[in-house]
């Protein structure tokens, strides 16, 4: 078994926990960190046992030592970190949303083709044991044909101009942030939608703070998609078969337990499957098996995934009237 040197550039609260679950897979050595905060890359190195530390993207991308770069840092960050980590041959694992529009994510899908290195989106939920589960019984129709996907993510987050939850300047808004999650469930079940109508409210700073979304296909089939930062939810995701129902207990998009109905029984559950830290680990380690054979696409979280999800929500984007002006200008409105 290949050891990867993993790299962590951007030491956020998202990156911790990355990390803490890097640190359960035998094949990953904790090697470099980075911030464009020297103090706070060696804070970061200290606590978790990495070798080195960068205050400097550039000083880290030629660290010849580096294999594989985590990119945590904020979406609108997303397409210069990640083409700067391709372009130095490093491969990467960006964390969601991939990137501000489609326009950049087809930028760096380019850049990772142009340098035949690996590039993929770190929507962890695509591996956890339970997700791949539901998907699994619902592609085998046992309940039916599905019909409408009801998913939901929301939590009250204190309104703070200094935050990035309300900065539309780093891609604030609960869209990219948490709603990516709802449009997800419904992309990866029911595909790409014929119609998309949203309803969105607006915090003081111009960034989106609450959205609803309904999906119409053309077969009839619909999804309810719910997500913002001004009041709590269950968090989440019912699949509405024709015989029975699904559902992705509470905190859906992580470990999780399953319910199953079908006509004419009572409701089951499947157990999370999961044994160990939050669930990081999965993505992780599918980034290393696909280096173990050359790859440099996800055959599981595709690049043609991504493009969906980033055009999906440009659409809805732009039926809600959410603009960030730093990456949208001359591409909508």
């Amino acid at each position: 078994m290949k050891t990867y040197n993993w790299a962590i550039l951007g030491c956020g609260k998202i990156a911790h926990k990355f990390t803490n679950d890097l640190k359960l897979l035998p094949n990953a050595n904790l090697y470099a960190t980075a911030s464009r905060d020297l103090q706070r890359a060696e804070d970061f190195k200290n606590e978790h046992g990495f070798e080195i530390a960068y205050g400097n993207y550039t000083e880290m991308v030629n660290d010849p030592k580096v294999d594989v770069v985590y990119i945590a840092t904020p979406h609108s960050h997303h397409r210069e970190h990640t083409m700067l980590c391709l372009n130095h041959k490093k491969a990467v694992l960006c964390e969601k949303a991939f990137a501000i529009n489609k326009k950049e994510a087809e930028e760096m899908i380019a850049c990772a083709k142009q340098n035949n290195t690996f590039l993929m989106e770190a929507f962890w939920t695509m591996f956890q044991p339970s997700y791949q589960k539901a998907m699994e019984i619902l592609k085998t129709e046992e309940l039916g044909k599905l019909k409408t996907v009801r998913s939901d993510f929301t939590f009250n987050a204190p309104f703070d101009t200094n935050k990035r939850l309300y900065n539309i300047d780093l891609g604030g808004g609960s869209l990219l942030d948490i709603g990516i999650y709802p449009v997800f469930a419904a992309l990866t079940s029911l595909g790409v939608p014929e119609i998309i109508k949203t309803f969105a409210d607006f915090s003081e700073t111009g960034s989106e703070e609450s959205i609803n979304i309904l999906f119409k296909y053309s077969d009839g089939e619909m999804a309810n998609l719910t997500s913002g930062f001004a009041t709590y939810s269950p968090v989440q995701t019912e699949y509405l078969c024709e015989k029975g129902y699904l559902i992705l207990n509470p905190r859906w998009f992580t470990p999780t337990d399953i319910t199953i109905w079908k006509e004419g029984g009572e409701e089951t559950k499947i157990d999370s499957m999961h044994n160990e830290g939050f669930g990081y680990q999965y993505e992780a380690e599918h980034v290393m098996k696909c280096l173990d054979k050359g790859r440099i696409e996800s055959d599981k979280m595709t690049w043609q995934i991504s493009l969906d999800l980033m055009e999906t929500l440009d659409r809805i984007r732009i039926d809600a009237g959410i603009f960030y002006p730093n990456h949208d200008k001359n591409l909508f409105f």
